[in-house]
């Protein structure tokens, strides 16, 4: 039967990199786009170049070759290092450099701040390539687990709960030694206090060991501390399961479902609206636009500082939550009672007015505050239907309305109007999340401390985009918008780094100096 003959190894032939690399391989895009960049001024560090020491290798490669490695699954840097060796595509892309983990692990971590910039850059771009409508933004949260154990998060109650464990155990072990001294003197009592002694030395070593745990949370003012990543916080992912975590924000245009604006928090999305919706307003450089976000995301402050900056907000509603629901019919509830803007007045399903002295109240939460007002009606007390409406032992009925009601309600009519667009809402992000997670599975992070994080997250969404751009417009269409474009680079970005004074007047001076140019 014929076979296939391979080559013959030993055979010499004449080929260069650029023999091996399609025309239309994606590496070409990543090598175009970062030669492209001025990284100076998307405040990447650069070494400094010692006279007795080797030469450094530049920002511009250490940045392919992240592009290409997380383009491809690939995060580790001593992966990475490996692909520079014994891939033909790294090779082509590195010019045949082939720099150590050590260096490619440091890019990463001294860079956060300049990766988030070279992600708000490349929406830039996605702008200027006119993929971007700018009309209709999705926002969501994905979690990512933390380089930390539950095991070492701590909270009150688990500081507590081993507090009460040692006491346990030391008093037990303390009644055990009392019986052991009692009785005769033997090797086998001798050795059984020895153990016994052990023991509570140990316990003495946790109870330390908490102490120094206890006092770490009274001064961080925080409700948990993690010991091995300080900024990762134990989030709800689902149901009743807590994990050590990051969450990640993300706004998506409707157009063609590319990532606008991201970051990462460390806790969970009821406060996260109005920072994200404000990245993307910043990013797209528009003034008015939607945002679509489910109802994990309701809170009438954060809506209320949305629409102050423009922002048509269509947040989907909790449910009913009613400090009256006890005794409660579901004609009585708070929804059903009717407020009237002019009079500062509601009116109950009976008909009756209730009225408030004006007086502002302080609803204190864990993560946040508002004011609200009370409003009461005397009529309560002959009502007839008063054992359907509260079950409260003064027997009268209260409703509190927010400081910020006014802007719950405008979101609430639109969400009820435009309920059809809000449906579109899971097609537009959910996917994104579930392709970097899933099938990319960057479900996790390497790296510690919330700044790195970020820079992390920034890079992945800024692969997402590469990836999704090259899907949509393909590689020959998509190289002439490049070609095309002219980067616009945000003066602010100069000063993302920490920098001292004569710093920031030479990046100055140099910025002024290339727009003048």
């Amino acid at each position: 039967m014929p076979v296939i003959t391979p080559k013959n190894r030993t055979q010499i032939e004449f080929k260069s990199l650029e023999d091996f690399i399609e025309k239309d391989n994606p590496i070409r895009f990543i090598d175009a786009f970062v030669d492209k960049l001025e990284l100076n001024k998307l405040s990447f560090i650069s070494k400094t170049i010692k006279v007795e020491g080797r030469p450094c290798f530049t920002n511009q490669l250490f940045l392919k070759i992240y592009f290409y490695g997380y383009l491809n699954g690939i995060r580790s840097s001593r992966k990475l290092a490996k692909e520079c060796m014994r891939n033909i595509e790294m090779q082509w892309l590195c010019s045949g450099l082939t720099p150590n983990y050590h260096s490619i692990a440091d890019f990463r971590k001294v860079n956060p701040t300049a990766l988030r910039n070279t992600f708000k850059l490349f929406v830039g771009f996605l702008k200027d390539a006119d993929l971007i409508g700018s009309q209709t933004i999705a926002i969501d949260g994905t979690k990512s687990r933390a380089h930390n154990s539950k095991k070492n998060n701590y909270n009150q109650k688990k500081i507590d709960r081993h507090f009460a464990y040692i006491e346990e155990k030391t008093n037990q072990y303390l009644k055990e030694l009392d019986e052991a001294d009692q009785q005769e003197q033997s090797a086998n009592s001798a050795e059984k206090i020895k153990n016994i002694e052990e023991k509570l030395e140990k316990l003495k070593t946790q109870k330390i060991k908490y102490n120094t745990l206890q006092e770490q949370l009274n001064q961080s003012n925080e409700p948990q501390i993690s010991t091995t990543d300080s900024d990762a916080r134990a989030l709800l992912i689902h149901g009743q399961v807590v994990e050590v975590s990051y969450n990640t924000q993300a706004a998506v245009d409707d157009k063609h479902k590319l990532v606008v604006a991201t970051h990462t928090i460390n806790r969970n999305d009821r406060n996260a609206l109005s920072n994200i919706a404000l990245e993307a307003q910043h990013n797209l450089n528009k003034k008015e636009f939607t945002i679509l976000a489910d109802k994990g995301y309701n809170n009438a402050k954060e809506i209320q500082t949305c629409q102050e900056q423009g922002i048509t907000t269509i947040v989907a509603q909790q449910e009913i939550v009613n400090s009256n629901d006890k005794g409660t019919t579901k004609e009585f509830l708070a929804t059903n009672f009717i407020y009237h803007k002019e009079t500062d007045t509601y009116t109950c399903p009976q008909g009756e007015t209730l009225t408030t002295t004006g007086t502002y109240h302080t609803k204190n939460r864990s993560s946040s505050s508002h004011q609200f007002k009370k409003y009461r009606t005397s009529a309560c007390k002959t009502c007839s239907a008063l054992s359907l409406c509260t079950a409260k032992a003064d027997g009268r009925r209260e409703i509190e309305r927010s400081e910020f009601a006014d802007a719950l309600e405008r979101n609430n009519k639109i969400y009820k109007e435009l309920y059809p667009l809000y449906r579109k809402r899971q097609e537009i992000n959910e996917h994104i999340f579930g392709t970097i997670k899933r099938v990319w599975g960057y479900y996790y992070t390497n790296l510690k401390g919330l700044k790195k994080v970020n820079g992390e997250w920034s890079l992945i969404m800024t692969v997402y985009n590469m990836k999704r751009t090259l899907n949509i417009l393909g590689f020959d269409a998509l190289m002439k918008k490049l070609d095309a474009w002219k980067p616009e680079y945000k003066k602010e970005w100069l000063f993302s780094q920490k920098t001292n004074k004569k710093q920031a007047l030479i990046r100055t001076l140099f910025f002024e100096y290339k727009m003048t140019a």
